[in-house]
C-alpha cells in the first residue's frame, strides 16, 4: 500500500485586495493594524467618552459649535410645522371634506404645539422648541429620547399628552443589573433574561423592547440617591409607543447613537487647541516691550525701581511725584531718555502671528467640513468664492440637511403627531371614524408633512425664473417649489392672494415689468 503523500500548503498569492487596502507585506500598511469588533464593543464602550467629548467641544470650539447650530437651524428653523394630507381616496371623502377636515386638525393641534404647558412636561418649550432642543442634543450627544407622559387636562389644555426630552446620559444599566460577565458596566441582564447594553433592553430577537431611565447624571454632584426606571419601547394595551429613541445608525445591531462630531473630535481639539496659542502668542507680543542691557557692576542699586507714580487725591496724602532716581526708566509720549555709560536699549521684535496660519486653518477646516457633510462655505459662513462655487456649497449641505431632517421627522414629529391624534380622536376633539378599528384607514387619518425652512437663495430673481420654467413645463408643481423653495403651503397663499386682490388689484405695469425682466435674464 502506498504511503500518503504530503501536501504543501502554499502561501497566499499576493493579489487583489492582499496587493491593495488588505497588504500585511508593504511597508506603508504593515503597521496598520485595525480591529473591529460588534457595534456594542465598537461603540457602547466608548460612548460615555464620545459624548462628554462632543459636548465639551460644542462648548469650547467655534468650529463644533457652528457645525452643529448650521445644521439645527437649516433643518429645523424656528420650527417644522404640520401640514395634514389625509389619503381621502381611503377614507372616502370628497375634496372640500378633506380639506375641512385637515383645517380643523391643524387648528386643534397648534393650539395644543404652541403652549409651552401644553406640549412639555417640564413647561419650558412649546413643541417647536423640543423640536429644536431634541436635533441640538442628538447632534451633540448622539441621541436623545422623548419620553411620553399624561398630566391632567385643564380648561385651556382638554389634551393630556405631554412630552419629557431625556438626554442620553440617563438612558443606562442599572447598577444592580449590571453583568459579572461583561467587560463594562454598560452591560447587563433584565429580570426576564434580556440582554441589556447601555440602557437598552433587548429580546432573544435582539429587538429594543425597553430602556432604563435614571433620575441623575452619571457623577453628578448631588445627595440624590439613584434610581432607573424601566420603561416598555409600546404600550402592552395601546400598542403606540412610550418613548422615542432619536438617532442615526451608522452599523447593524447598533442600538446607540454617535455624536455627529465623533469623526472630528481630535482634529477640532488640536485645532483649537493650535488656534488658542496662536492668539496668545500674539496677544503677549501686542505688549510693546524693551530691555536695558547694562554693564554696571552686580553690587550696585538696580535699575528700573519703580517708583510712587502718579497719586493725585490718595487718601494718604502720598506724593504724586515720580521717581527720580537715576536708575529708574520711564517711558511716555515724547520722552528723552539719556542712558548711563554701558547701558543700551533693545526692543522685542513681534513675530505672530505667523506666516501660514490662514492657510493652515482653512485646509483643516476644510477637511473637518467634508467629514460632517458641510462644506467650508457653509461651515466658517464665508462666501468670498464665485456665485456658481457658493450655490453649489450651499446645494449640497442641503441634500444632508433634508436626510437629517427627514430622520427627526421619522423619529420624532410624526409619532408625536400620530400620538396626540390618538388622544384627540379618544377626547372626542376629532372626529375619525375607524380610527381604532383598522390600521390602513388609521393611516390614511395620520397623514401628514412637516413644512420647515427652505434652502437659501443667492439670487432669488435668478431663481424665482428658474421655479417659473419648470413649473410651465410640467417637471414640478407650484405646491413644490413652493414647499420646496418658499418654505410655505400654496394653497394657502392662493387663497390669500384672492384676498388681496380684492382689497388691493396689483397694476398691470407690474406683471409687464415681471415679465421684461424675466426675459433679460434669460438672455
Amino acid at each position: 500500500m502506498d504511503a500518503p503523500k504530503t501536501i504543501m500548503h502554499k502561501a497566499p498569492q499576493v493579489k487583489g485586495y492582499g496587493d491593495a487596502g488588505a497588504s500585511v507585506t508593504k511597508r506603508s500598511l504593515k503597521g496598520f493594524t485595525a480591529r473591529s469588533g460588534s457595534p456594542n464593543e465598537d461603540i457602547n464602550y466608548n460612548n460615555y467618552t464620545l459624548r462628554q467629548r462632543g459636548r465639551m467641544l460644542y462648548m469650547s470650539s467655534p468650529i463644533a459649535s457652528s457645525a452643529i447650530n448650521t445644521t439645527r437651524t437649516k433643518a429645523v428653523g424656528m420650527g417644522l410645522h404640520m401640514k395634514s394630507a389625509i389619503n381621502r381616496t381611503i377614507l372616502g371623502l370628497s375634496e372640500e371634506e378633506a380639506k375641512k377636515w385637515e383645517k380643523m386638525t391643524e387648528a386643534e393641534f397648534n393650539m395644543w404645539a404652541k403652549n409651552k404647558q401644553n406640549c412639555d412636561a417640564l413647561g419650558l418649550n412649546n413643541f417647536y422648541g423640543l423640536q429644536q432642543l431634541a436635533i441640538l442634543s442628538w447632534l451633540m450627544s448622539g441621541d436623545v429620547f422623548a419620553l411620553f407622559t399624561r398630566e391632567a387636562s385643564t380648561l385651556t389644555n382638554p389634551h393630556q399628552l405631554r412630552i419629557h426630552l431625556i438626554e442620553a446620559d440617563r438612558i443606562s444599566t442599572p447598577t444592580g443589573k449590571v453583568s459579572t460577565t461583561g467587560f463594562t458596566a454598560i452591560e447587563g441582564r433584565a429580570d426576564n433574561g434580556n440582554k441589556i447594553f447601555d440602557g437598552v433592553e433587548i429580546n432573544s430577537r435582539n429587538k429594543a423592547v425597553a430602556y432604563y431611565i435614571r433620575n441623575t447624571y452619571p457623577y453628578q454632584a448631588a445627595a440624590e440617591q439613584t434610581e432607573w426606571q424601566r420603561v416598555a419601547t409600546i404600550g402592552e394595551k395601546t400598542g403606540m409607543p412610550n418613548i422615542l429613541h432619536i438617532m442615526n445608525a451608522e452599523r447593524p445591531d447598533q442600538y446607540r447613537g454617535v455624536t455627529y462630531l465623533a469623526q472630528a473630535i481630535e482634529p477640532i481639539l488640536q485645532l483649537r487647541r493650535y488656534t488658542e496659542s496662536e492668539l496668545m502668542a500674539a496677544l503677549i507680543q501686542t505688549y510693546f516691550t524693551a530691555w536695558v542691557e547694562t554693564e554696571a557692576p552686580t553690587s550696585d542699586i538696580p535699575f528700573a525701581e519703580v517708583g510712587a507714580g502718579s497719586t493725585i487725591g490718595a487718601p494718604n496724602g502720598e506724593s504724586d511725584d515720580l521717581s527720580e532716581d537715576e536708575s529708574e526708566y520711564e517711558m511716555g509720549p515724547g520722552t528723552t531718555l539719556h542712558l548711563q555709560p554701558g547701558e543700551k536699549v533693545n526692543f522685542g521684535n513681534p513675530t505672530m502671528p505667523t506666516a501660514g496660519f490662514e492657510t493652515f486653518t482653512k485646509t483643516n477646516e476644510k477637511m473637518i467640513g467634508a467629514g460632517m457633510e458641510i462644506p467650508y462655505d457653509v461651515l466658517m459662513k464665508e462666501f468670498n468664492s464665485s456665485y456658481s462655487a457658493a450655490k453649489g456649497a450651499l446645494e449640497e449641505v442641503w441634500e444632508a440637511i433634508k436626510m437629517r431632517r427627514s430622520w427627526l421627522v421619522d423619529d420624532f414629529c410624526q409619532p408625536v403627531y400620530e400620538r396626540w391624534l390618538a388622544e384627540a380622536v379618544a377626547l372626542g376633539r376629532i372626529k375619525a371614524p375607524g380610527f381604532f378599528n383598522d390600521p390602513l384607514v388609521r393611516d390614511a387619518w395620520c397623514g401628514a408633512r412637516w413644512d420647515g425652512p427652505a434652502q437659501t437663495h443667492l439670487d432669488p430673481l435668478k431663481e424665482a425664473n428658474a421655479n417659473a420654467i419648470a413649473v410651465d413645463r410640467g417637471w414640478k408643481t407650484n405646491e413644490q417649489v413652493t414647499r420646496e423653495h418658499y418654505g410655505g403651503d400654496w394653497t394657502d397663499n392662493a387663497e390669500r392672494r384672492k384676498q388681496e386682490d380684492m382689497i388691493l388689484p396689483p397694476p398691470a405695469s407690474q406683471t409687464i415689468l415681471l415679465q421684461e425682466e424675466g426675459s433679460k435674464n434669460a438672455e
